[in-house]
């Protein structure tokens, strides 16, 4: 059960809701977010929610019998819609695209890649400046300088920036660099890391695990939101199945059935979905197709020369080819 509280109830009216619930036989708990308060109350009991709704200092009242409450589409009249400002949305009915290189490696790179995005109306910049890869040998990212450096140059370009945090340290150096904090796949169930993000107030992105089911994803979501941070994003990354003929499997069910289950937008990632650079157009349009908020998917000037995962990454003609198709897809659509 989700209470939603007024701005100005008072402590008193707020202890008096809390007793009841009490009284009803649920457990309530607080919830602060950067836009209100709530008390999400857990429990099994029957009962009368006019009870609670008539008390002063309630704003509305809901059943939700999902495990993630906050995030489940069962309370929330309309969809989430994330502003990054200067005009920049996800969520808002278009489809938002984000590219870039899967590492960030020089300046002349970055710069190239705002022109590359600039050229084509692409407001968002992915990129990751620290790593998590298979092998200790591999490039692991140019770390803070970089971020520093790339996000100075995307400002002045007016691009957003998404980049992946891998750990708690790192969230209070990232944070006045990033515009969405990225959660990679191998850190989708890192708890502390996701409880510390739920108390800044910057987008989160949150990417399926790499064995993970849509519950799991949903419910990383609700350890960010019931720390405080309404601003999140799911993204449906491909899993790994018994099938060796792509890198990932890509769950095209998923997009359709993440946007029932959850008010939060729903993106997807082809790239690392499929892994082979002939096949992320398809997925990227079938994903589009499928009702996805947004696309976010590597690009790089020569990915043969890619610090990392080139052989899933377009390059910038390629690049060009599927924003023109996904932009007659969305209007084809009329918005998803």
């Amino acid at each position: 059960m989700i209470i939603q509280l007024s701005a100005t109830i008072s402590p008193e009216d707020k202890q008096s809701i809390i007793s009841r619930v009490n009284k009803l036989g649920y457990k309530p708990n607080e919830v602060r977010t950067q836009k209100r308060d709530y008390i999400v109350a857990i429990g099994k009991k029957e009962f009368d929610i006019r009870i609670l709704g008539s008390m002063p200092g309630i704003t509305d009242i809901h059943r939700v019998s999902d495990d993630y409450k906050l995030v489940s589409a069962k309370w929330k009249v309309g969809r989430t819609a994330i502003d990054l400002g200067d005009g920049v949305f996800i969520g808002d009915g278009s489809l938002a695209i984000m590219a870039g290189p899967c590492s960030i490696e020089n300046e002349m790179q970055i710069e190239a890649t705002i022109n590359h995005l600039k050229e084509n109306n692409v407001r968002i910049m992915r990129g990751g400046v620290f790593k998590p890869r298979s092998s200790p040998y591999a490039f692991r990212g140019l770390g803070i300088d970089g971020l520093k450096l790339w996000y100075s140059l995307a400002k002045k370009a007016g691009i957003k920036i998404v980049s992946e945090v891998m750990q708690v340290s790192q969230i209070a150096e990232m944070v006045d660099y990033v515009d969405i904090f990225q959660v990679g796949a191998r850190n989708t169930q890192n708890f502390n890391l996701l409880d510390e993000l739920g108390k800044v107030d910057k987008p989160v992105m949150i990417k399926r695990g790499i064995s993970g089911t849509i519950e799991e994803l949903l419910s990383s979501a609700e350890y960010v939101f019931s720390a405080g941070n309404e601003k999140l994003m799911l993204c449906e990354r491909g899993i790994r199945t018994y099938e060796k003929a792509s890198r990932n499997t890509f769950d095209i069910n998923a997009i359709p059935i993440l946007r029932e289950k959850s008010h939060l937008p729903v993106l997807a990632d082809p790239s690392h979905g499929i892994g082979i650079r002939d096949y992320v157009e398809p997925i990227a349009l079938a994903a589009a197709i499928a009702g996805a908020d947004g696309i976010i998917y590597e690009t790089h000037q020569k990915p043969e020369e890619a610090f990392s995962d080139g052989q899933q990454t377009l390059d910038f003609i390629e690049s060009t080819k599927l924003i023109s198709k996904l932009t007659r897809v969305q209007a084809l659509s009329g918005g998803v």
